[in-house]
């Protein structure tokens, strides 16, 4: 089976064509970045023009490197949600379009199963049940998962997702927009030792997070640099970074160590943007096979939104017999909040 899948829920223009017989076909990704940047973040109307006009020339790349022609698909698949609703409405509304046109199924897909299933596209398969860690810009939760569409909350974050707090104290040591990756590659020369940064919630009896309370700290710690001296030097700046760092690696992994155990699984899932850090993949690697577990990651160009993760969710769906197929005839619908289990 053949599908398409679009990628529309932020600031990443993704198309895909993937094989349930063959895997990832075609993966055509265009990002945004550059034209947020300016503003420090994203702009919801800059993102939905700039989808519109990415949409059918990646859906064109992608057919071509994967030598294939409109006809041959057999389902189409989108970001139903969660996102901004703008660009969610312009895959959908191509993903619409073409099922009209092809007289073919329309598959919507939860934007975070999408990157929870995104590890299994690497090889081997988790056995369920199994831990998943999502851990991206706008998100930090910790999942048990029982089979595909068998999702229970474990934990979440009450307040600033891991991502965020990555984007905003990246912007206090000037880095720009994203943040989250320069201060991660800022932290490799940093001493993560320096700065004795708080680890918050790492003893709170739950699975939940809390990060704001660390960006405040960076906030103060920087302020307070400042004040010593007219400006922060560069190896200041990647102490900082270095120590906050550590301190988000050293909370999320020790709550994944904890699900582990009370859940009695014996496989870590990490999926999301943030699940590229390579700080994070080393200690998760090390503590996993500490306990006798193992922990699973999906490539690096995999851990941003893409539509192969679109189109390899909906295929997982519909061989589990789970998909939630459409009529392109009876429209489409949009759900920017929308979640996970819902």
């Amino acid at each position: 089976m053949l599908i398409l899948g679009l990628e529309t829920s932020c600031d990443e223009t993704g198309v895909a064509l993937f094989d349930s017989s063959e895997g990832l076909l075609a993966d055509a990704l265009h990002s945004q970045v550059a034209m947020h940047a300016d503003y420090g973040g994203v702009v919801p109307e800059l993102a939905s023009r700039d989808h519109i006009r990415r949409l059918i020339p990646l859906t064109q790349y992608a057919l071509q490197s994967a030598q294939r022609k409109l006809s041959d698909i057999d389902a189409i698949a989108f970001t139903e949600g969660p996102g901004l609703g703008g660009a969610l409405l312009t895959g959908a509304g191509l993903a619409a379009g073409l099922g009209l046109v092809l007289r073919k199924p329309l598959i919507p897909v939860h934007h975070l199963e999408g990157h929870l299933l995104s590890p299994l596209m690497s090889g081997e398969r988790p056995a369920p049940p199994y831990v998943a860690l999502l851990v991206s810009g706008g998100h930090t939760q910790i999942m048990l998962v029982s089979g595909v569409g068998q999702y229970e909350l474990l934990g979440e974050t009450i307040d600033d997702a891991a991502g965020e707090a990555f984007d905003k104290s990246a912007s206090l040591l000037g880095l720009g927009y994203p943040g989250g990756p320069a201060l991660s590659r800022l932290a490799e020369r940093g001493n993560p030792d320096r700065h004795p940064l708080p680890r918050p919630m790492l003893r709170s009896g739950d699975l939940n997070f809390s990060f704001s309370g660390l960006k405040t700290a960076v906030v103060t710690l920087v302020r307070q640099r400042r004040s010593e001296r007219e400006h922060l030097d560069e190896q200041d700046k990647a102490d900082i970074a270095a120590s906050f760092q550590a301190a988000v690696v050293e909370v999320l992994t020790a709550k994944c160590l904890i699900a582990l155990k009370e859940t009695g699984a014996k496989t870590l899932v990490v999926a999301g943007g943030v699940g590229a850090n390579a700080s994070l993949r080393y200690r998760l690697r090390t503590d996993t096979k500490a306990i006798d577990c193992k922990v699973m990651f999906p490539p690096p160009n995999l851990c941003t939104d893409n539509g192969a993760m679109i189109g390899h969710a909906a295929a997982l769906r519909w061989e589990a017999g789970i998909a939630n197929i459409r009529n392109a005839d009876d429209g489409f619908d949009i759900r920017p909040n929308w979640p996970l289990g819902g």
